[in-house]
């Protein structure tokens, strides 16, 4: 069994960004619970998820640069992906609920602009 030891300048940090990135999960899901209407309910969840995928991928970036003792960046892509597609989704989806509330006026809240 291969054991690590975590230096403290390495272990703090992504304690610290592991729980923040935990609590924007949260808050997020939280959110998309609380919300009442769909539109309203599509910004937490996505800013959500952005942020705390967004931090837990720097804890990531930190843990393993500190035990392979080299920086390691493939997490840089999987933020680069989640930043680009995590809004386009949900602009998607809130401008398909918009055109399927213009045909349709009673299957939301939704009045139009």
């Amino acid at each position: 069994m291969i054991t690590w030891t975590l230096p403290v300048w390495a272990a703090l940090p992504v304690t610290l960004l592991l729980v923040c990135g935990g609590t924007f999960s949260l808050i997020g899901a939280l959110g998309l619970l609380r919300m009442k209407t769909f539109y309203a309910r599509m910004h937490p969840p996505t800013m959500g998820a952005t942020l705390g995928v967004g931090c837990v991928l720097i804890a990531s970036m930190l843990l393993s640069t500190a035990i392979l003792h080299h920086p390691v960046t493939h997490e840089l892509l999987i933020m680069l992906f989640m930043a680009l597609t995590s809004p386009i989704s949900a602009m998607t989806l809130m401008r398909a609920a918009m055109h399927r509330a213009r045909t349709t006026p009673s299957s939301s809240g939704y009045t139009g602009p």
